[in-house]
């Protein structure tokens, strides 16, 4: 009993000296405080709105920025040799087909030799069909004959089409292919061509080394589409669906609101493993517009991020100043504006992030002005009266 008195004594006390200096004239009601616009002055508070917000982040993750395995190739050397040239370098965008490097290789020419043998061989073997198609018909020889000119037509033919496609697996296109049949011309520089429309993210080799089958030379990427593989701690797995909206930290042109627009990517796939090493199961975001959020974003693939997953709130929602909110009894409240002073509103927390906290209230609307600043000064006056604190 004694204890509750001092207590009371205490609040009283230091209602009456907050007046004292202040000048103050305050009534409090149960739920709210009574001030005059100049008393709110003395006390430095300062008002805000409060901002509505539609998605609310979830959970806090690290993650990395990725390229899909369908949009990433290794350019590889098809044949033995020497690199003579590495046109491309690091960062340069490339078209499909375009030159790259080139290389010597004497494994080249034996493939060609062996094409134009063949194709030798084939013309010879169509002339004899042709000959004795038509001494069959004119009744000179017999059918068999025919059939094994025909037989050796076929196998010429094979071996052309065999020697055709091993120079194109060589790197040589359908275009010089054919300047090779019509010039008879040995040439054994390897020309090698971008595979697709992309950018050299890495060059493997330097010009005069000799290089194997299959030697990486570049490595090249799509990049129009980025993915985010993000490492959710295993705990938290059941929090997370298809479909929610992830939003990058930290990056230009992205506020803490949070509004639909700044929902960098949607989660694609959720994996089923738990990674030993630090117990987390990797979920995978597909980025909405990667060119766009490479731009204003400067995300780049391989970069290690922290990321926000978002979720519709499926109630009204609001975003305030992290010093807009006071405790009591372990729980939040903030100060509504009203036309006579404050009124206190008990809120519940959704989420906390760097300098706003999205809160939820019944009683809240996008409406309502709120204390931003001084919050401490409005619940010391409130709990004057309201509480034994």
């Amino acid at each position: 009993m004694n204890s509750l008195i001092l207590k009371g004594f205490i609040s009283v006390c230091w209602r009456v000296l907050l007046c004292l200096l202040l000048g103050l004239k305050i009534v409090h009601a149960e739920q709210g405080i009574v001030l005059s616009p100049d008393n709110i002055n003395n006390l430095g508070i300062a008002l805000g709105k409060v901002l509505p917000v539609k998605d609310v982040p979830w959970l806090v993750a690290p993650a990395q920025v990725t390229i899909p395995s369908s949009r990433e190739y290794i350019v590889s050397s098809t044949q033995t040799g020497l690199i003579t040239r590495l046109i491309a370098t690091v960062n340069d965008t490339v078209k499909k087909g375009q030159l790259i490097a080139q290389i010597d290789s004497p494994a080249l020419l034996e493939l060609q030799g062996q094409f134009l043998k063949a194709n030798s061989l084939l013309q010879l073997a169509t002339a004899m069909y042709e000959r004795d198609k038509k001494l069959l018909q004119e009744g000179v020889i017999a059918s068999r004959r025919e059939q094994e000119t025909f037989s050796q037509y076929n196998a010429a033919l094979l071996d052309v089409n065999q020697s055709k496609q091993l120079l194109g697996m060589a790197g040589m296109n359908a275009i010089e292919i054919a300047r090779l049949s019509k010039t008879q011309r040995l040439n054994g520089q390897l020309n090698v061509y971008a595979p697709i429309d992309g950018m050299v993210i890495e060059r493997l080799s330097v010009a005069g080394t000799r290089v194997d089958n299959l030697t990486p030379l570049y490595r090249i990427a799509n990049l129009d589409e980025l993915w985010l593989d993000i490492n959710i701690p295993q705990e938290h797995i059941t929090e997370i669906k298809m479909g929610d909206h992830v939003a990058i930290e930290n990056i230009g042109g992205i506020s803490e609101s949070h509004s639909s627009a700044d929902n960098n990517a949607v989660i694609s796939q959720i994996g089923v493993n738990v990674n030993p090493d630090n117990q987390t199961i990797l979920v995978r975001a597909k980025v909405k517009n990667s060119k766009t959020l490479q731009k204003v974003a400067a995300v780049r693939a391989g970069e290690k991020i922290t990321v926000k997953i978002i979720r519709a709130s499926g109630l009204m929602a609001f975003s305030v100043p992290n010093a807009a909110i006071a405790q009591h009894e372990g729980k939040s409240v903030i100060f509504i504006r009203t036309t006579v002073g404050f009124t206190v509103c008990p809120v519940t927390v959704m989420a906390i992030q760097a300098a706003n906290t999205v809160v939820t209230a019944t009683t809240l609307n996008a409406n309502n002005e709120i204390a931003v600043s001084g919050a401490a000064a409005l619940k010391a006056n409130w709990l004057g009266l309201g509480s034994d604190e």
